[in-house]
């Protein structure tokens, strides 16, 4: 049986929702009462919602004596290390056979923080193959189906707060402790950017319980942000005095990096995370552009104030996606002639939407 939760209809007030999700969640509830074996899955090149995700599903499923397996196509940052139990988790790119015997091995796989099976990789192909019941829970624009169980909105800041709702739902709340929540809590920090977009009362509501049952929001602050190495700041310095170009006249902002400054500065994964948002600190930039040289491929981070939505942008022109005021994409035509084709993206959207 299928369970739909779209947009989690929690954001309607005219008709009883509580009533309607409890109705439908009663199966994923049986289906958890037992101990089963588990696997959870998140995207390529995890940031702190993936990792958080992940992590506070992990701790909770745990209490409730289930064999429990995390799974990442690729490796996490090294400031989300500090996590408990964060060393469990196996990288695909690095053990292809363990994870596949994961996978097959599985009773319940859940996908977390992602919204189609491309967005990891080989392991897509592993969940695909899978007769395992499947439970999606992720805020991404166009949720694909492939999940028995879909919990999606996207109008959450994080997956981690769905995770959050989704504890709620099973009537489970009291398992929410310091642990969980610190994980929690690094997942909505970091995809609210600190709390400057996709705030809402009811996600300052969730966090005050958080703090509540004893998150350290000052703690955990500072092993994200405080814990760089000096080459971070070499590599911002280069990006903003080097690699940064302004487009007036479109209000955007521009920041590339080129195989040869990976190479310079021994940029690891990770080591460019948050570089983009420096862009919209500018009062005139409201539309901002990371775009990085990888060995086969060029990858864009898009950011925007406002209104304007780089989601249409990452979806129209560079094949991806995410939000409207972050989003992604991927080009496979080379760093220069991404920038131009960018330029162009930008230059014909404001026009259209000038007219």
């Amino acid at each position: 049986m299928e369970l739909l939760f779209c947009s989690l209809l929690l954001n309607s007030r005219a008709v009883n929702i509580q009533q309607y999700i409890m109705e439908n969640i009663i199966d994923l509830k049986l289906l958890l009462s037992t101990p089963k074996t588990i696997t959870l899955t998140t995207h390529r090149n995890p940031d702190g919602d993936a990792m958080g995700s992940m992590l506070a599903c992990y701790h909770f499923l745990r209490r409730q004596n289930h064999r429990v397996y995390m799974i990442a196509p690729s490796e996490y940052p090294e400031n989300f290390a500090w996590m408990m139990g964060i060393q469990e988790c196996l990288i695909w790119d690095i053990a292809p056979e363990v994870c596949e015997a994961a996978i097959k091995n599985t009773d319940i796989i859940f996908s977390l923080d992602y919204n189609g099976l491309d967005r990891v990789d080989k392991l897509g192909e592993a969940i695909k193959r899978s007769s395992s019941k499947k439970v999606l829970i992720d805020h991404h624009l166009f949720p694909e189906n492939f999940a028995d169980f879909v919990l999606s909105d996207t109008t959450a800041s994080s997956t981690c707060e769905l995770v959050y709702d989704f504890i709620l739902l099973l009537e489970m709340g009291h398992l929410i402790d310091p642990i969980i929540g610190d994980c929690l809590y690094t997942g909505i920090l970091t995809d609210t950017g600190s709390f400057k977009h996709a705030t809402t009362p009811k996600l300052f509501r969730t966090v005050a319980k958080l703090v509540e049952i004893g998150v350290d929001d000052n703690s955990i602050q500072d092993k994200i942000f405080n814990a760089l190495k000096e080459k971070h700041l070499r590599i911002l310095g280069h990006c903003l005095y080097n690699r940064m170009e302004i487009l007036d006249e479109y209000q955007t902002g521009i920041i590339w990096l080129t195989k040869a400054d990976y190479d310079k500065y021994d940029i690891q994964r990770g080591d460019t995370e948050g570089i983009v948002n420096y862009l919209l600190s500018l009062k005139n930039v409201k539309i901002a552009a990371f775009i990085h040289e990888q060995p086969k491929i060029t990858k864009l981070s898009l950011r925007s104030k406002g209104d304007f939505s780089v989601q249409e942008i990452a979806s129209k022109y560079f094949k991806g996606g995410g939000h409207k005021n972050a989003s992604g994409g991927a080009s496979f035509i080379g760093l220069e002639p991404t920038i131009r084709k960018f330029k162009e993206a930008i230059a014909e959207t404001i026009t259209k939407e000038d007219t």
